[in-house]
Parts: structure tokens; sequence; C-alpha cells
């Protein structure tokens, strides 16, 4: 018999390849989304036919229905990859922010503890927690792992830490079967256009196929002197399924421990097709966060020794995949 998993946050990038991910394995998928006015299936559009995949309305603030899609389904897995997820607009949205990324774990949890305990629970967290703080010894230098502490500097990253530590209460409290990764940044030609680098790729895609809305259009971003660890989010993925392929659950950082800043990805996305960035660019102050995180480097010894993960996809094979997708989409 089939393994059933439940996936929030479906239409969403992770959700998309996690997908793909399980059901390349047998498993059968049901992929939970919120009611939308509008069509937002184009990252699963594929899967909508396949026979073992199923798409359900849900919605994570109400916990009635999250108790009845935990009943009606009976998954054996449940990963939570429903979020607000956008720093910026955490800080325009914050009780938006909480009801969804809190409180909605929140309902999840609940439900699994009153339904069925055995249910094995995915939460993604994320690096953002850490804010400003960082570990560091003289062979590592600066990072992140399972043992710094959190500081968070947003709306989104306070919702995180919550449900994260909510996650462990739950995991200690009443022997759940509930785990977090701590993802870093992890991006591909599926991630949101309001994320910086698809931003940026889906900008270069307009300009070589000359769809600027004007001819000197440009380029608005803001910090690009902030580094990020970036990853593939199909490197990713795999990742959140070997967590609950564990005997024990456990929270592990998931990162390629490479820092990049925004103005690498720029360079590399543009000299990827002879150009120079600074022709095109313009930094806009009403983009910089009201508060900053400047560095993010994650450590991933521990998934690397317990779970056997490391990240296959490197950092500039993935901003050209990002670039020949979003110059291809532009091509019409």
């Amino acid at each position: 018999m089939n393994k059933k998993a439940c996936v929030t946050g479906i239409t969403g990038q992770d959700g998309s390849y996690l997908a793909e991910n399980l059901m390349s394995r047998g498993y059968e998928v049901v992929g939970l989304h919120r009611r939308n006015s509008t069509n937002n299936f184009g990252r699963i559009n594929h899967l909508i036919t396949h026979k073992l995949f199923q798409l359900q309305e849900f919605d994570i603030t109400d916990p009635s229905c999250v108790s009845q899609t935990i009943i009606q389904n009976d998954p054996d897995e449940f990963y939570n990859l429903a979020a607000q997820s956008h720093v910026g607009t955490s800080f325009k949205q914050p009780s938006t922010t909480f009801s969804i990324n809190t409180c909605g774990v929140v309902n999840i949890l609940e439900a699994i503890r009153n339904y069925n305990p055995g249910i094995k629970f995915y939460q993604a967290s994320t690096s953002e927690m850490f804010g400003s703080n960082f570990s560091f010894d003289e062979k590592q230098g600066k990072y992140q792992d399972e043992e710094t502490p959190f500081s968070p500097q947003s709306p989104y990253a306070v919702a995180k830490v919550a449900s994260h530590h909510t996650v462990k209460l739950y995991r200690d409290s009443y022997g759940l079967y509930a785990c977090s990764g701590i993802l870093f940044n992890h991006e591909s030609p599926r991630r949101g256009e309001n994320f910086v680098t698809r931003k940026i790729t889906k900008y270069i895609g307009r300009l070589i196929n000359d769809k600027l809305v004007e001819s000197n259009e440009k380029l608005k971003l803001g910090n690009i002197y902030s580094y990020r660890d970036w990853g593939h989010a199909k490197d990713y993925v795999e990742a959140m399924r070997m967590m609950l392929s564990q005997e024990v659950p456990e929270d592990y950082v998931i990162a390629t421990g490479e820092e990049h800043s925004v103005k690498e990805f720029l360079v590399e996305a543009f000299e990827y097709l002879n150009l120079n960035y600074e022709d095109f660019v313009e930094i806009d102050e009403n983009l910089f966060r009201p508060a900053e995180v400047d560095y993010l480097r994650g450590y991933a010894l521990k998934a690397k020794r317990k779970l056997g993960w490391t990240p296959h996809i490197s950092f500039n094979a993935l901003v050209k995949e990002m670039v020949d997708a979003d110059c291809r989409l532009h091509d019409v």
C-alpha cells in the first residue's frame, strides 16, 4: 500500500518540487491549497491529472478545516510548507503573518495530536530566525547551525521562531514525530517573483526579449551587500523527505555552506549573458528592510552525518538555470 502525504503550500516552489519527489517514490500526495479567486496552479499543472495526486482546498488558519482535512485523508506524513513567506510583506501584514505562520502550525499539531499521533509532521523553519546572530570558529569562520541562538529581525522570523519552538514542545510533551528543517535560502525557476533572485532573473528575461515597459526601465533593488547561503529547492525538498524517514525526529539545518552577496548573484546572472549589471540596476532605499539581516551561511554537518544529505546543484548552475528559464518564459 502506498504511503500518503499531505503537503500544504502545494502551489509554491517547494510544494511542487516536494510533490514530484514523493510521487517518484510511489507516495500518494494530497496537495493542499488556499482558495484563490485566480488560478495559481502554474507550478503544479503537470501534476493535477497524475493518478497519485489530488488537490484539495485548505485553510491553515481554520482549526475545523485543518482537523477535517487530517481526518478525511489520514496521511502517514504531513509537510507544512504553507506560509506568508515574504519578509518585506511581514512588516506590512504582521497579524496575517502570525495567523498563518504560527497559529496555523498549532492548528495542525493539535489536529494530529487529537486524531492520530502517529502521523509524522514536518515544519518548514527558516534561516531568517537567526537574524544577526552567528557562531564562529577559526576553521569555519562565521556560520549558523542548530546551536546558534535565534535573533529574529522581522515579524516573519519572529512568527517562524514561535512555530519552531511549538514543534519542539509538541514533540517533547506529546511524543509526536514532529521536526523542523531550518532551511537556508533555496531558489529555482519556480521561485516567487517578489524574491530578489527571481526579480533579477525575470528582469533579465524581459530585457533580453525586449519586453521592458520602457527601454530605459531599471531593475530596482535594495541592499545588494547582504550575504545569503543559496541552494536549489530540488536539493532541499529531498532533505525534508529524509527527515521524516528517520527513526527519531530531530531538527536540522539545511544549507550549502557557501555565502554569496546579492551583488555576486547580480554579477553572475548578468555576466552569463555578457551584460554589466551596473548599466541596469538602480538602488532604491525604499526597498531596504526596517531591520536588515546582513549575513546568513549555514553549516549542515548534522544533516550530512545523520541524514546522508548533501547538495548537488552549485550556485553558478542555479543562477544559470534561473536566467535560462526566465529568458525562455519571456520569449513569446
